[in-house]
């Protein structure tokens, strides 16, 4: 332990206590962990640049020479040359990220996940443990480095001054924000370390004089309402570092959702199809993996130009079964796609797990539901045991030549 540790050990946390628990460079880190001698390299996670790809995640090392998630292939191959490129590995990293999520909810039942590699955690003394939160994140860290892996945790009392915190000292950093202390903690940093405040946002903000949170807090609502709409006095709230949002757990999920990007364009409404016909059978796999059934599908594209369309569509009942919602999904192409577009993104989402509803009953009889039944559970325990790419039909391996190495996936809104 060190001094710095022991001297927050000393202060008595009183009231709500949420950590941000965020994994380090996760993709770059399993991929060292599994190659050991490409430690202390520079190593990039994504598509590569002949095809159109993006940056997944870097190393620490790769990210010395500038090279950061979302950049473009192209240009990280100029900033480091001699960089270790690798696709994604997103099974391996499924893998571990349960594992670290189960060390989590070993701690706290509340969890949220959300996303592969980042976790809410509720561990607010009395609640369910009478574990001081510091030294809970502290534990946390220690179990999650025997896994090979590290991560950098933000404690205080609500979601956004979390976040923020797990941001300040990474690698494996722990930074505590006592209650009380969350306005002059956050008053004299940026205004875009605030999730929700994105590039548009920054330069409206600073054209009235708005530069830092502090600022942000103290400003008239009036001022703030034509940048935040009716979100304005939540802004403000939040950047005072006010954040009463509960920890939403798995079985409060909007929606499930996957998503890629192709190195190739689709032009054909046949490759369309193939795209929702793979996604849509990992949404239905993830779906009984949570026990969750949906009543509303939606089809997302986005266009060569950048441009998004979506659709969505009720399902008439709670579904988990993706020879029912992928037919679906696919007469939505028509409503928000013409012949001639070309597609470089398409995803697809299940939503609306709020009622209990039976599940849609569209087979002929009891017979055919049941064979169905068991041949989607047999498909499952096969991907259970051997992965999830053990079963490959005919439109994935079609789909693999134009696939990018990006990939999505959400819990949450597509």
């Amino acid at each position: 332990m060190t001094s710095m540790h022991a001297d927050i050990l000393q202060r008595t946390w009183s009231g709500k206590a949420i950590l941000l628990v965020d994994l380090d460079a996760f993709f770059a880190s399993v991929e060292q962990l599994d190659h050991p001698e490409w430690r202390g390299k520079p190593v990039i996670v994504g598509g590569r640049a002949d095809r159109r790809g993006v940056v997944s995640t870097c190393s620490y090392e790769a990210r010395t020479y500038g090279v950061h998630s979302a950049m473009a292939s192209a240009v990280a191959e100029r900033l480091c040359p001699d960089a270790i490129w690798t696709t994604p590995h997103f099974e391996r990293y499924h893998e571990m990220s349960r594992a670290v999520m189960d060390i989590l909810y070993a701690e706290s039942p509340l969890l949220e996940q959300v996303s592969i590699d980042e976790a809410f955690l509720d561990v607010t003394p009395g609640r369910f443990t009478g574990d001081d939160p510091v030294a809970i994140a502290m534990r946390i860290q220690e179990h999650v480095a025997e896994l090979g892996v590290t991560c950098s945790i933000g404690v205080a009392s609500g979601k956004t001054v979390a976040k923020i915190a797990s941001d300040l000292d990474k690698p494996r950093g722990l930074t505590v924000v006592y209650p009380g202390s969350e306005a002059t903690f956050l008053a004299p940093m940026k205004i875009r370390v605030m999730s929700g405040i994105g590039k548009q946002s920054v330069k409206r903000l600073e054209a009235v004089g708005i530069r830092t949170l502090g600022e942000l807090a103290t400003a008239d609502v009036e001022t703030l309402r034509p940048i935040f709409g009716v979100n304005a006095p939540v802004m403000r709230d939040r950047a005072a570092g006010i954040d009463e949002r509960p920890i939403v757990t798995e079985r409060t999920l909007k929606s499930v959702s996957h998503e890629r990007t192709f190195a190739s364009d689709l032009t054909t409404r046949a490759e369309i199809e193939d795209a929702v016909d793979f996604l849509g059978s990992m949404v239905g796999r993830r779906l009984r993996r949570k026990q969750l059934a949906g009543h509303t599908v939606t089809l997302k594209l986005r266009y060569a130009d950048l441009s998004i369309r979506s659709a969505q569509q009720g399902l008439g009942a709670n579904v988990d079964d993706e020879g029912v919602f992928i037919p679906i999904a696919k007469r939505l192409i028509g409503e928000i796609w013409q012949e001639g577009d070309a597609v470089r993104l398409v995803g697809v989402g299940v939503s609306g797990f709020d009622t209990q509803d039976e599940q849609l009953d569209l087979f002929a009889n009891a017979e055919t539901e049941q064979g169905n039944a068991e041949a989607i559970a047999a498909a499952d325990k096969v991907r259970d045991r051997f992965g999830d790419g053990a079963l490959k039909f005919g439109r994935e391996l079609k789909l693999k030549a134009k696939d990018t190495g990006t990939r999505g996936m959400n819990d949450g809104e597509l």
